[in-house]
C-alpha cells in the first residue's frame, strides 16, 4: 500500500529516519501532544513549537480493510494488502499497512510493531506486523526489519 512519497525539506527527517528503521513522530513543545502525519504545527493548539521524536514502534489495531481490487497505480499490481490504522503507544492515530499477518488472524486491540518495507523509489515505508515470538509489544523499542 505505498505509492511514492513526495520528500520534501520538511519530511526528509522522517524519511531519512524511516531508512535507518526509525519511526519519527512530531511533539509540541506548547501542549506536550504527539501527533502523526507530520505537520509545522501542533493540530491541538495550533502551537509551531513542535518537534521531531522517535516512536517507540509499538502499535495497536484500530481498525483495518482488507483490499482485494484497485484500479490505481501502483496499488492493482499488490492486492491484496491490508490497509489500517493503528493507536501508536504514544497517543496518534496512523494510517498504514499491516503485513505477514492473515485477515483471520487480525483484531481490534492487537499489539503491532513497527517494520519497513522498500517503496516505489529509495524510501522505506512504516508498515506494521504482529511482534515476533516471545516479542511483547511492551518493550521500550521494537525491532525494525526490513521487507
Amino acid at each position: 500500500m505505498t505509492a511514492k512519497p513526495e520528500v520534501d525539506d520538511f519530511t526528509r527527517p522522517f524519511w531519512d529516519a524511516a531508512a535507518d528503521g526509525r519511526l519519527l513522530i512530531r511533539r509540541c513543545r506548547a501542549c506536550a501532544k504527539a501527533h502523526h502525519y507530520p505537520r509545522e504545527f501542533c493540530p491541538h493548539c495550533w502551537s509551531e513549537d513542535v518537534e521531531w521524536e522517535r516512536a517507540s514502534g509499538r502499535a495497536t489495531l484500530y481498525t483495518w480493510s482488507v483490499v482485494h481490487r484497485n484500479d490505481l497505480p501502483p496499488f492493482g499490481d499488490r492486492v491484496p494488502y491490508t490497509a489500517a490504522v493503528v493507536d501508536l503507544a504514544e497517543g496518534p492515530r496512523m494510517m498504514t499497512e499491516v503485513v505477514g499477518c492473515p485477515e483471520s488472524e487480525l483484531s481490534i486491540g492487537m499489539e503491532l510493531v513497527v517494520a519497513f518495507k522498500a517503496g516505489e523509489g529509495a524510501e522505506m515505508i512504516p508498515v506494521f506486523r504482529r511482534p515476533a515470538q516471545g516479542q511483547s509489544n511492551s518493550r521500550t523499542q521494537a525491532p525494525s526489519s526490513r521487507r
